[in-house]
């Protein structure tokens, strides 16, 4: 036998024994089986409009086209179990669908009209097929959110009729919705017998702009008046003459607003006397009925212990005092923000004053308050970075006139200017990039939010606009206010315009309207279009002796002291 076939005979022999030795793991003998992954395809490309811009689109029109383009062909018949279309409640949204490059992209085309201001949902599942039976890899998702219907909502009337009509709606927050027993603001609309005591003095202001606008009659404004101060002289509980935040608008008992919040707030309580001092300054009759509601104010003013809220004679007024636990919460009112109101009052005060060195030491912290930053361009005298929440120029500012007014920290006609003036521009740059953010909508102040609240502002900015931040602050920035005021009402006014007037915020990225009405932001809105339109307020607050002379005191100048 010859070498060449030896080698074949030996080859032969070794192949065999190696399928011989090689069994399953099972011991059958029999080979492995071919495990074949499932064949699959992928997403390669979405269009909406003829645009990629990720997978959340703003400012869609109502009539999309949505490409989404694949690595393989679809499977027409599988497109309509795989491809949803849903609107904010879940709904599905009929569409059509189109092919093009050879079935490789499917168009999808909604067959009615999207409703606006309305976030969609458009998913692509794995249960689309290629034409090849291959399944997607992955899933698609991407949300829609529809552009702002551009029709006006109500007839076009002009800029002073149209500031009627917001005064005159909001002021039935104050009158119609006013709690019926007390006369006083419920908190927001749905307080039911709370009552809050600084919107009331917002009320109390707005009461007085209504009998002066001819919404009501002089006679019926009194008679509110009467009831609301007949309740807090004979009923509603005080500590050393201040209020709580929220009374039982019934009883007149203290309704806590924390655990430890559940006796005086003296900022709540300044609120309440800026609208006192106002409305006795308005009902000045010499008919008894007037001179008697006078007489009634002067005692509750007089009776609010406003020394004794500096904690043992310290330079700095606190906030709250508990009658079972005093001072826990331990909050001295500093500046600058809202709560300028105390140390005026305070240092008004005939019967319980407060000397200069309080005002220095505690509210303007020997100075502290000052910012003197510049923000987009614009100096700032006061205040936290790009000037806090815009309710700071609004609920002490809406008695103190600050045009031309000075002391030793700021000139307050340009602190309010300017601090609204860097909102403005804040919310025009929209660092965010926000939705709707623009220079006909804008304004961060304290609102509500979608399931909460917060203070909104430059540095807490939530996408959140509330209406009485902008219009608010129309004595301070009257163009860009009416601008955005104009926009509320005639654009999302479907939206925003309700019983009471505007509602209380809402969130155009998210397209979150609020449905709630709050005391604090519907007082400032009725009462700073007055003092925008002529100064009714500001002139009846600023005519009072007592603030003439307490304000001076502090060292303030302005040409209506």
């Amino acid at each position: 036998m010859n070498m060449g076939r030896i080698k074949v005979i030996l080859l032969l022999l070794i192949t065999t024994g190696f399928f011989a030795c090689s069994k399953s793991p099972s011991g059958s003998g029999s080979a492995d089986p071919v495990i074949t992954p499932p064949a699959t395809f992928s997403f390669n490309a979405l269009k909406i409009n003829g645009v990629f811009n990720g997978y959340s689109y703003t400012n869609v029109n109502t009539a999309p086209v949505i490409k989404f383009s694949f690595s393989d062909a679809v499977n027409r018949s599988s497109v309509a179990g795989s491809i949803t279309f849903k609107d904010p409640f879940g709904v599905a949204v009929s569409y059509n669908a189109t092919y093009e490059d050879n079935d490789l992209t499917v168009v999808i085309k909604p067959m009615q009209a999207l409703q606006n201001l309305s976030k969609y949902a458009v998913s692509v599942t794995t249960g689309l097929k290629s034409a090849a039976n291959a399944s997607l890899q992955s899933a698609v998702n991407l949300q829609l959110t529809t552009t702002i219907d551009s029709t006006n909502k109500f007839p076009v009337v002009t800029d002073d009729q149209l500031l009627d009509i917001v005064q005159k709606q909001t002021f039935k927050y104050f009158w119609d919705f006013g709690h019926p027993v007390s006369g006083l603001a419920r908190e927001r609309n749905s307080s039911g017998d709370i009552v809050t005591t600084g919107g009331s003095g917002f009320g109390i202001m707005a009461i007085v702009t209504a009998v002066n606008r001819q919404f009501i009659t002089r006679t019926d404004g009194l008679v509110r008046m009467q009831k609301i101060v007949g309740f807090l002289k004979n009923t509603a509980q005080k500590f050393h003459g201040a209020f709580p935040h929220w009374l039982n608008g019934t009883t007149g008992a203290v309704v806590p607003f924390s655990a430890q919040d559940n006796g005086a707030d003296l900022v709540e309580t300044s609120y309440l006397m800026e609208g006192l001092l106002t409305a006795r300054q308005y009902f000045n009759g010499t008919g008894t009925d007037e001179t008697t509601l006078r007489a009634d104010i002067n005692t509750l003013y007089n009776n609010v212990e406003w020394d004794w809220f500096r904690q043992g004679n310290q330079n700095v007024l606190y906030w709250h005092w508990s009658p079972d636990q005093g001072w826990a919460i331990n909050m001295p009112i500093r500046g600058w923000d809202e709560a300028l109101m105390p140390y005026v009052l305070g240092a008004s005060s005939t019967t319980h004053p407060i000397p200069k060195i309080v005002y220095d030491n505690g509210w303007a912290n020997n100075g502290s308050m000052k910012n003197g930053n510049s923000y987009f361009g614009i100096q700032l005298p006061l205040g936290p970075p790009y000037g806090g929440p815009l309710f700071f120029e609004h609920y002490s500012l809406m008695a103190i006139n600050p045009k031309g007014l000075t002391d030793a920290y700021a000139n307050y006609e340009i602190q309010t200017k300017n601090h609204t003036l860097i909102n403005y521009n804040y919310c025009v740059s929209n660092p965010k990039s926000y939705f709707g953010y623009s220079t006909n909508c804008w304004g961060l102040t304290a609102s509500d939010i979608s399931g909460g609240y917060t203070a909104g502002s430059p540095t807490n900015d939530v996408g959140v606009i509330a209406p009485t931040a902008a219009i608010s602050s129309m004595p301070y920035t009257p163009a860009e206010s009416l601008q955005a005021l104009r926009f509320f009402y005639y654009k999302l006014g479907d939206k925003t315009w309700g019983q009471y007037g505007f509602y209380d915020a809402f969130n155009l990225n998210d397209t979150w309207f609020a449905n709630s009405y709050l005391a604090i932001d519907q007082g400032p809105i009725i009462v700073m279009i007055e003092n925008y339109r002529s100064g009714l307020i500001w002139n009846l607050f600023m005519s009072c002796p007592e603030i003439k002379t307490g304000m001076r005191s502090l060292g303030f100048t302005s040409p209506n002291l």
